[in-house]
């Protein structure tokens, strides 16, 4: 692994060398002047005075060479369509997008959210963003109306983008009625709502004046040209909120130019992909992974991007390993909980195809178990990488790279620091670094690399706050992951230290959960932590106390008042918090100081032992939260 080592103490120890180096694989209208300005930590700016465009190296510089390539690939089994977009069709629909949001007023820094399912349209919305110098930020069509409203509120944006539907597993979301519901709870609406109509929803509603119908303001920009519009590479490129510890989602702002050459870098020296290939990225674009590795890093790599609505075993659990064979993809990115979904099924699956194109397949979401990742790595003949990354960076921290130098796999392991990254683990006690084998605090020394979060959108203060004031004697950014490292210098990733919780690569804040179970009008109170799940990695699980528990003696009162907790979360943000169970008490597990004891909590739920008490009010609060839990699994 010396290559490898050497590649890696190179980017920490001669950044400057180093990143200039890996500039050059992007376009800049403008040269920068300087590599990297910390002149005031932790804020790290990339890149300065250099000047670039993300759309311009997404799209137009690849027209000289390979404008009839297929550029991106649209499949949806929901719907039963396919369609691709050469480059060349690519940069006319951009275009006009582009000609689009001007028209409604849109210009450079103005922010426009959009909420839309894995369709073609949404792609060049977010490009038409970048082309403009607009900021976007993609909410994931999961989400409810009043988690939306709290990210409008706090983007503001002059636009937003949607459309009349969405479709998992043949049912139809209307995604308009959330947005309208949104709109007014909303403090801060858009002046306009752009809406692609597929033809999932006609009695969608139209309000006069504010909502505009895609197609019949695309046909008054057919063939429209609208130059890009050069941004200074520390300028923000987009915001995507992701959620926290307390109750207002953080919006993570991303630069332009840090972000370019991130994307283009991990594309070689990570994912090994090059131009003319293709990648399959299972994702959502409303996540991270969907931006960086749907559309951004493959567009800039020149490669064909294959975008998917639909879900791993819909019509069959072969569907993903067709479309591997059929559009000989050579580079496949996932999520562990697909592949534990896969894993029910048949391994003749995975058999039936041709699948020698494919060179890696990529994990990344939620920790990868050992017993899965050897299965799949078994069942594939392929090498699969674990990688391990967040929002807020933008591209793996840890993780293999075959790019720069072949190493053997662990299975269950992410491997080794990534490039750029200065990776410690750090005891909680006292900062101090951790040894071979010992739990501890995954932490990155400042600077941040290029393509990380630059600032949480309009606050830098919470921004030092959350991330970087972990540990008082070091100025660290904390991961909020517990981590190890063994003998051979493999990290394994062992689950998180705050309350945040991971579903099936989805981060919720167990508060978020808690004020929505708290809007039900017969809740008093409640805890939520997050329990492990063979599945989904973990789910959500709510403890709460009734106000008037009098009509919930009988079990059929208990399922319903269960039910509309549901429903009431589901409200509120969505079925993707939905908990796992309610378990209804008289009161919670609480120190005499009047803090819940969520680790104690969490513990009991997963049949742990819930560690030292001598602090509890009342022990009498962990015998029915057992016999609670005792109840449900009888």
């Amino acid at each position: 692994m010396r290559a490898l080592q050497e590649f890696h103490r190179r980017s920490l120890h001669d950044r400057d060398a180093f990143w200039t180096e890996q500039a050059k694989m992007v376009h800049w209208e403008k040269p920068f002047t300087k590599v990297l300005d910390y002149s005031r930590p932790p804020f790290a700016k990339w890149f300065v005075g250099g000047e670039t465009n993300l759309c311009y190296n997404a799209v137009d510089r690849h027209l000289r060479d390979r404008a009839g390539q297929k550029a991106l690939v649209w499949i949806s089994t929901e719907v039963d369509r396919e369609k691709s977009y050469t480059y060349r069709e690519m940069h006319e629909e951009v275009q006009r997008a582009a000609a689009m949001m001007v028209a409604l007023g849109v210009g450079k820094g103005d922010r426009v959210i959009i909420y839309m399912p894995n369709i073609p349209e949404a792609v060049f919305a977010i490009l038409a963003c970048a082309r403009i110098g607009a900021v976007h930020s993609v909410v994931f069509g999961g989400f409810a109306a009043a988690s939306l409203a709290a990210r409008i509120d706090d983007a503001k944006p002059k636009l937003m983008v949607t459309a009349d539907g969405g479709s998992r597993m043949g049912k139809v979301l209307p995604y308009k009625a959330l947005v309208d519901e949104s709109i007014r709870l909303a403090r801060h609406p858009p002046a306009h709502v752009l809406i692609f109509r597929r033809g999932l929803d006609a009695d969608m509603p139209v309000v006069a004046g504010r909502d505009v119908d895609w197609a019949g303001l695309a046909a008054k920009h057919a063939g429209a040209q609208v130059p890009c519009t050069w941004l200074e590479a520390s300028e923000p490129s987009y915001i995507l909120y992701t959620s926290g510890t307390t109750g207002k989602p953080k919006g993570v702002q991303r630069d332009v130019g840090g972000h370019a050459v991130a994307m283009a870098a991990s594309m070689q020296h990570i994912y090994c992909g090059h131009a003319g290939e293709t990648i399959f990225t299972t994702s959502d674009i409303g996540w991270a992974v969907g931006h960086s590795y749907i559309i951004y890093a493959p567009l800039i790599a020149g490669m064909t991007s294959i975008l998917y609505e639909g879900v791993p075993v819909r019509p069959d659990a072969g569907v993903w390993w067709k479309i591997v064979q059929d559009y000989r993809v050579s580079v496949m990115f996932s999520a562990p909980t697909a592949i534990r979904v896969l894993k029910k099924h048949d391994l003749a699956w995975l058999k039936k195809y041709d699948l020698s194109s494919l060179r890696h397949l990529f994990l990344a979401g939620e920790p990868l178990d050992e017993p899965t990742h050897a299965w799949i790595s078994q069942g594939l003949d392929k090498p699969v990488i674990d990688h391990y990354w967040q929002t807020e960076t933008g591209w793996p921290i840890l993780s293999a790279m075959p790019g720069v130098e072949p190493t053997p796999i662990k299975f269950g392991s992410p491997s080794f620091a990534v490039y750029g990254y200065d990776l410690k683990l750090l005891r909680e006690t006292d900062a101090s670094e951790a040894g071979p084998g010992e739990k501890a605090v995954v932490v990155i020394e400042p600077p941040l690399p290029p393509g990380c979060m630059t600032t949480i959108w309009g606050d830098d203060e919470r921004f030092v706050k959350t991330y970087f004031s972990t540990f008082s004697k070091k100025q660290v950014y904390s991961t909020f992951d517990w981590g190890i490292r063994d003998k051979d210098g493999y990290y394994f990733i062992l689950g998180r230290t705050d309350d945040v919780i991971n579903v099936a690569g989805h981060r919720l804040g167990t508060r978020e959960i808690e004020e929505a179970v708290n809007m039900h009008s017969n809740i008093a109170e409640c805890a939520v932590v997050g329990v492990a799940d063979a599945l989904k990695g973990q789910m959500p699980l709510a403890f709460a106390v009734a106000k008037d528990a009098s009509k919930l003696g009988s079990i059929e009162g208990r399922k319903a008042f269960e039910k509309e907790i549901m429903d009431t979360v589901d409200k509120q943000l969505g079925a993707i918090a939905r908990p796992k169970a309610v378990h209804l008490v008289t009161l919670l597990p609480k120190t005499r100081s009047g803090k819940t004891l969520r680790r104690a909590i969490q513990a009991l739920a997963e049949g742990r032992d819930p560690g030292d008490l001598t602090t509890i009010e009342d022990p009498g609060a962990l015998e029915q939260l057992k016999a609670a839990l005792a109840a449900r699994s009888a």
